[in-house]
């Protein structure tokens, strides 16, 4: 099954590069933004320690808030992607007779390899849309990412 282990690097790399590329253009500037943010609550000497805590929470919400969307959608490709490979299983189970041969069980082995490969290309062709999606919506900052 190394063809399965090599589909299942496959969409981890593509996500990794994604999820960097997002890191860099989006969630980047917005971790800089809040620690900006945070900083000035910290120069704030009239205010209470109590004041200093909750401004420097406030200035947190955002980046937390764009991390769990992030998080969320990946989870969510994630369990789409198993949920296809699970099917193309329940697939071949349906086929393999009870006392299945040696050249039965690679050709269901082959079946099952091929449909789980149309489910990691279908995933990675997705990533593009997705991570656009993404970026649009962290665009917005927090008040325009949905709670999840």
């Amino acid at each position: 099954m190394s063809s399965i282990n090599q589909q299942r690097q496959r969409v981890e790399q593509e996500i990794t590069t994604l999820v960097d590329n997002l890191d860099r253009t989006t969630l980047r500037k917005m971790q800089a933004q809040m620690h900006e943010c945070a900083a000035k609550c910290c120069y704030d000497t009239e205010s209470s320690m109590e004041s200093v805590q909750k401004c420097v929470e406030r200035c947190s919400k955002g980046v937390a808030k764009a991390q769990s969307y992030v998080q969320s959608e990946l989870e969510r490709l994630q369990n789409r992607l198993q949920r296809c490979v699970l099917d193309c299983n329940d697939q071949i189970k349906d086929k393999v007779p009870a006392n299945p041969n040696a050249d039965q069980i690679a050709k269901y082995t082959g079946e099952f390899e091929r449909c789980a490969i149309k489910c990691v290309d279908t995933s990675i062709d997705t990533l593009p849309n997705l991570f656009k999606t993404m970026k649009s919506v962290l665009s917005k900052g927090g008040s325009g990412i949905p709670d999840v």
